[in-house]
């Protein structure tokens, strides 16, 4: 029995050392160790990325190919360029993706400017990273055009479809065939090429010590700045074309075009309105009056030139889409409306609540049913109780009191229209929200109020009560101690929820769909409404995408404001 057990062992030791080193080399040390947990993580979140993709990048690729689209009742239609944009916004979108563009290229720099320092602090070398990084950004954007160059093929699939040739047998078969043409092949497996070479660089690159420490990892902002600078490529290329192809028609139409003069205007104006912006901003840093003082004047003339600058605006937006920026201006109206208050009255409710009272667990339900409710059954109920007939309950009880019954969802006059009545005429623009729009609001408050009043008082639950001793202790009274200590520490809280509701606000669609009336006029049709009855009512597939994209633009516009404004102002303890 020994004697086996040490010839086993003897076997073991003999076994050539070279097989098991070749085996184990590549995943050997510290960084074979990074690796393997790196491989072990993303097998995990692998379905995730799966998910992600399929059901949020995918889409979003597909409304970005569309909305170059044009045709009624067709999917794929002729290629338009710009077109369904310039019929939504006018020569605005010519700045826009001229400065999308340019914002592109300065993430792209600032990103590597940013890991070039980060190194030099480490003592470490960037640039080898580089090489690496580019291709393997080359092999993502060759990934992307092959999606976009398939998407046409697989698109005009349906089409061939039809009578005695829709067969499961014939959709594989025109499936198989799109996906073997040539030019798709190519575009596929040339990405994959490319981006297995970068993806082995990579790894190569991160084997290679430096010195006696394992190698960080720089290869992120040049795979960035890859992918964005031929993202900027694509949208100068694209910008640039559509612009000398609006020139040209101009020309053979014999009339006068002065698009690079607004363009150049107005992207100078909204340039001095960002100086501006920066200026009045470190203003209030400045340690001697003098440096105050200059930086407000300053401020304030740079703001009088972007004003005179951008005064073609009114021209170029009345070039646009009217119902389009309508709705842009009401769901701005719903924004205003609903966000302020829905925050104000649920931090008081979360502040009451969260004392020691009877019966507080009932309350928290019951602010708390809206927002759980079915939101097409309460729209529903709030379109009786604001009808316009006179009968219904508010406007019995108006006529109770001796008032004239409201037209309520029917009522499309702005409220301060209303409120001056017939002799002074508003301009559409200042005669604020219409009345149809203000019930929509109430509704959108009284159903998200319960919601934020229960995040409110997550964030009163994180805050020690130590902290409330303390300042009980020094002489704080209540409202010194809710303006000293609970706003400040609950100030990440309100960033969150400010965030979230202006995303939520751009995005809101069942309710306003359900509240809005013929009678309003529109007044009550938000972004994302206009949106779904371009796709449903006019079949435009491709302008819906172009709309879908612009407010897209929106939301990140205000989502990177908020997040400028807030950074400084947010406490985290």
């Amino acid at each position: 029995m020994e004697k086996s057990v040490d010839s086993t062992l003897l076997t073991r030791k003999t076994e050539p050392t070279s097989t098991v080193s070749a085996r184990t080399r590549w995943m050997a040390g510290h960084q074979g160790r990074r690796i393997r947990e790196a491989i072990l993580a993303y097998a995990f979140l692998l379905p995730s990325f799966l998910i992600v993709g399929l059901f949020g990048l995918f889409p979003l690729l597909f409304a970005g190919f569309e909305s170059t689209r044009r045709g009624l009742n067709n999917i794929i239609g002729p290629y338009n360029g710009l077109g369904n944009y310039v019929q939504a916004i006018g020569d605005l979108a010519y700045v826009l993706f001229f400065w999308i563009a340019a914002l592109l290229i300065f993430l792209a720099f600032r990103g590597i400017v940013e890991a070039v320092t980060l190194a030099r602090e480490r003592n470490e070398n960037v640039w080898r990273w580089a090489t690496s990084g580019i291709i393997t950004g080359a092999g993502l954007l060759g990934l992307v055009y092959f999606i976009f160059h398939t998407l046409p093929l697989l698109l005009e699939v349906p089409g061939q479809l039809r009578g005695r040739n829709n067969t499961p047998e014939n959709f594989r078969r025109l499936i198989g065939e799109a996906f073997m043409t040539p030019s798709v092949q190519l575009a596929l497996w040339g990405s994959l090429l490319v981006l297995a070479i970068g993806v082995g660089l990579l790894y190569w690159i991160g084997r290679q010590r430096s010195g006696t420490r394992p190698a960080n990892n720089y290869a992120g902002p040049f795979i960035n700045a890859t992918v964005m600078l031929g993202l900027a490529a694509l949208l100068a290329w694209l910008t640039w074309t559509e612009i000398s192809n609006a020139y040209a028609e101009a020309i053979a139409d014999g009339t006068p075009l002065d698009l690079w003069a607004n363009i150049l205007t107005m992207s100078a104006g909204f340039l001095l309105l960002g100086i501006a912006w920066w200026l009045w901003e470190s203003a209030s840093r400045r340690a001697s009056n003098l440096g105050f003082v200059w930086r407000l004047g300053a401020a304030a003339m740079l703001l009088v030139g972007a004003w005179f600058l951008i005064g073609e605006l009114p021209v170029v937006l009345a070039a646009g889409d009217r119902r389009w920026w309508l709705g842009v201006i009401n769901t701005f109206w719903y924004s205003l409306g609903t966000i302020p208050a829905q925050l104000a009255i649920a931090l008081l409710l979360a502040v009451l609540l969260f004392q020691d009272i009877k019966g507080k667990s009932v309350f928290r339900m019951i602010y708390f049913i809206p927002y759980i409710a079915p939101f097409v059954g309460t729209a529903a109920v709030f379109r009786i109780l604001f009808s316009s007939r006179p009968s219904t309950p508010l406007n019995s009880l108006i006529s109770f009191f001796g008032g004239d019954p409201m037209r309520w969802l029917s009522e499309p006059t702005g409220v301060f229209q209303l409120l001056l009545g017939n002799s002074v005429t508003l301009p559409e623009w200042i005669a604020g929200p219409s009345l149809s729009l203000i019930v929509i609001m109430v509704y959108g408050v009284w159903t998200f109020v319960g919601f934020n009043t229960v995040i409110f008082m997550a964030g009163l639950g994180s805050i020690p009560r130590d902290v409330y001793e303390a300042g009980a202790m020094d002489g704080a009274g209540r409202w010194a101690i809710f303006r000293y200590i609970t706003m400040p520490l609950l100030s990440p809280t309100i960033y969150f929820l400010t965030l979230y509701s202006v995303i939520g606000t751009f995005k809101a669609f069942n309710h306003i769909y359900v509240l809005r009336t013929p009678a309003a006029l529109g007044t009550t049709d938000t972004a994302s409404v206009v949106i779904f009855a371009l796709f449903r009512e006019t079949t435009r597939y491709g302008y819906a995408s172009a709309l879908a994209i612009l407010l897209l633009v929106i939301i990140l516009a205000l989502t990177a404001i908020n997040n400028r404004i807030a950074s400084e102002r947010v406490f985290y303890g």
